[in-house]
């Protein structure tokens, strides 16, 4: 039978010690980015994928000004300024911060000064008093000590790479947080937007079923027309107040919403009603798979995976032995006047080594927890990865199905007021009944709500495209 030469843990530790002094050695694996399927290109756009790395450092202000509403851009920097959400999350970037800052504190030696000045009294039956032995004296003290742990096995480099990687993903996590703040503001305005185009198309309906209505009651009151048409002339009118109110309403509530994500009370923010559309912005359909590197989430979800990467090989270095080197050294004398002299001096240097023989398995537990902790990082990467190309595709299909949507729905809202002005002529000629108005009108009213709503849920799909990619985007980017 072949003699085995050693363990791979007794292999490790070997090269390790050979090392000493060029580098520490690190007991974590080799880190390798989860792997993840990717397509060759989008379904709904010829572009190819590209390896993903981390490009979270991006920057990503300003991409809501390809909708060229000065609101919206005012709104945006109210955001940044006074959200809370948004705050909160910036003192939990600050929190990570300062914690790398502690762990990276351990590749130094931690020195102190100590300076002690007392007076004794010494037990007279104290065990091995000397005969001459003084019962009160003084003790003065001045010293300072060194501790210093050798990082053989890249215990504290393992442990300082975890908290780079995970304030890595915490400074990911606030510009997650900010883009998806600022998407939804965005969202909440194009659909207030929406909202206030609705409003005027009602009160121009209004005012038009209106006129309808004094039409149909003067030609009852002169017997060319009947209560039946009156009443259903009167029922369109209140039927689109209603719908006036509901408008309204979701107005007020999208409104409310927008003042909480500027910092603002519900109670007193205003925004005055504006019908001006907001044309959808041009979006390069054939998006390069590199802007799917600026996702925010999809560095955190990396950078998390890293970070478990390196704890695995914080929990194997606890196998291993903690060589630390401590010294200390300083005066130390009866009368303070001449404490600083030769004869007072002392001083110990040496190093101390600490192994854990038995445990009961606790440290072969942490190394298989440590593992799992990567298996689950790793997942949830993958996860992250997946689902950020199937909300790209999923935008850029809304994008393309709405703008086809929305062409045949205009042309049914014009092909609908037609209907109306015609069944009007025919009306006031007396060929038809205002039956056949009210169907037109309210044909034609359904129609044109529909063109504003599809129009809004286009803008809503390129917002939520934009966020998909990770933010805005230059010819360079």
């Amino acid at each position: 039978m072949p003699r085995r030469n050693g363990s791979p843990r007794l292999r490790t530790a070997a090269a390790c010690v050979l090392s000493l002094g060029l580098a520490a050695c690190s007991l974590a694996p080799t880190y390798k980015a989860p792997q993840v399927p990717v397509a060759a290109h989008y379904a709904n756009a010829d572009s190819p994928w590209v390896t993903a790395t981390p490009a979270d450092h991006i920057d990503r202000d300003a991409w809501w000004t390809v909708y060229g509403d000065a609101r919206l851009n005012d709104l945006q920097a109210r955001l940044i300024a006074s959200n809370a959400s948004l705050a909160a999350a910036l003192a939990h970037y600050r929190q990570a911060e300062a914690f790398t800052r502690q762990v990276r504190s351990g590749l130094f030696p931690t020195v102190g000064l100590n300076a002690n000045g007392q007076r004794d009294r010494e037990s007279d039956t104290r065990p091995l008093r000397g005969a001459t032995s003084p019962t009160y004296y003084n003790s003065y003290t001045l010293g300072a000590q060194l501790d210093y742990e050798v990082d053989l096995w890249g215990r504290v480099r393992d442990t300082v790479a975890a908290g780079t990687a995970e304030q890595a993903a915490s400074l990911a996590d606030l510009a997650s947080a900010r883009l998806s703040l600022q998407a939804q503001l965005a969202d909440s305005y194009l659909q207030l937007n929406g909202f206030d185009r609705q409003i005027a198309v009602l009160d121009e309906s209004i005012d038009a079923f209106g006129k309808a209505l004094q039409l149909t009651q003067s030609r009852h009151d002169g017997g060319i027309a009947s209560g039946l048409d009156v009443a259903r002339a009167q029922t369109q009118v209140s039927n689109a107040r209603s719908q006036l109110t509901q408008a309204r309403a979701q107005r007020a509530i999208v409104l409310h919403a927008i003042a909480v994500l500027v910092g603002d009370s519900a109670s007193t923010f205003q925004l005055a009603t504006d019908d001006t559309k907001v044309g959808v912005p041009t979006l390069p359909l054939a998006v390069p798979s590199t802007l799917l590197q600026r996702r925010p989430d999809v560095a955190a979800a990396e950078r998390r995976t890293a970070a478990a990467n390196a704890r695995i090989g914080i929990a194997r270095s606890a196998f291993f032995p903690r060589l630390t080197l401590d010294g200390q050294g300083g005066w130390q004398s009866s009368r303070w006047g001449d404490i600083a002299t030769a004869p007072n001096r002392f001083w110990s240097i040496g190093p101390s080594l600490l192994l854990t023989a038995f445990d009961g398995g606790l440290r072969k537990a942490q190394v298989a927890s440590a593992k799992a902790a990567t298996d689950e990082a790793g997942a949830r990467y993958r996860d992250v990865v997946l689902n950020a190309f199937a909300q790209v595709e999923d935008n850029l299909t809304l994008l393309r199905d709405l703008g086809t949507a929305l062409t045949d729905q205009r042309a049914a809202a014009e092909a609908a007021q037609r209907s109306v002005d015609l069944s009007l002529n025919r009306y006031r000629e007396g060929a038809v009944g205002y039956l056949d108005v009210v169907q037109a009108q309210t044909t034609a009213l359904d129609a044109k709500r529909s063109v504003i709503d599809l129009e809004t849920r286009q803008l809503r799909a390129s917002v939520q495209l934009i966020r998909a990619l990770g933010g805005g985007w230059s010819a360079g980017a």
